[in-house]
């Protein structure tokens, strides 16, 4: 558990940072028509506030943090990769780049598994390494965006995913812009970060998975007549 960085703070509250946050908004709104329940987690803070829950179908959402920072304050304050909620009990997860923020990836990643549902519904933001973002990234002591401690492949985190036992239902690439600070309103710039054109060419630097917890019922075996009748035979005929 890692405190939230101030100049990761900084950089969300830049107008940069406030455009992907609005961006990955509208993504969310787009992929989660699907997404239903009674609980949603979001572990980890990302944006000033709720804003990446504001068009959840799910009835109550939760945001977990290991700690208060800036002025947006988490529902729960809590270890994410030590939650203080009952197995099996929680419909949706979303991890907004929460992979990537905190030490141990796997911790979480496996935290998250535990207290959905069977069928429940796991979302995930990441930003992709080989990409502008990523050079950017490698290229920075501090990571980037700051506080970052790695990218991850998007690869790599669906062989996370199917060892776990989840089928990805849909992966969407976004953030068609440079790793540069820009000028203009967030929420106009949000709308080129979703869409690749002619104004904004480049690879996509971000990528969302959505991905749905399977539970497979083991499949009673039945035994053919003929040893059937041995078994039971065996079982009334007493041994000497």
């Amino acid at each position: 558990m890692v405190r939230p960085s101030p100049a990761l703070l900084e950089w969300q509250s830049g107008t940069l940072g406030r455009a992907v946050v609005a961006a990955e908004t509208r993504l969310l709104a787009e992929v989660c028509d699907d997404v239903f329940g009674l609980e949603l987690l979001q572990l980890g803070r990302w944006g000033a506030g709720r804003e990446l829950l504001q068009s959840s179908r799910v009835r109550r959402q939760t945001v977990i943090a290991g700690t208060a920072g800036g002025d947006a304050w988490p529902d729960i304050i809590a270890n994410p990769a030590g939650l203080p909620i009952q197995s099996g009990s929680i419909d949706a997860v979303l991890l907004p780049h929460s992979l990537e923020i905190e030490p141990d990836p796997g911790a979480i990643l496996r935290e998250a598994d535990r207290v959905l549902l069977g069928e429940g519904q796991l979302i995930i933001l990441g930003f992709r390494p080989w990409s502008l973002w990523g050079l950017r990234s490698a290229a920075a002591r501090t990571r980037y965006p700051p506080g970052f401690s790695r990218l991850l492949p998007e690869r790599r985190l669906r062989d996370w995913l199917a060892v776990l036992g989840y089928e990805v239902s849909l992966a969407r690439r976004y953030l068609y812009v440079a790793p540069r600070e820009p000028t203009g309103d967030p929420g106009q710039l949000a709308l080129g970060m979703l869409r690749r054109g002619l104004f904004n060419p480049l690879p996509a630097a971000g990528y969302l998975l959505k991905a749905r917890k399977r539970v497979y019922a083991p499949t009673p075996l039945r035994l053919r007549r003929r040893e059937r009748a041995r078994v039971l035979g065996g079982l009334v005929n007493p041994t000497t």
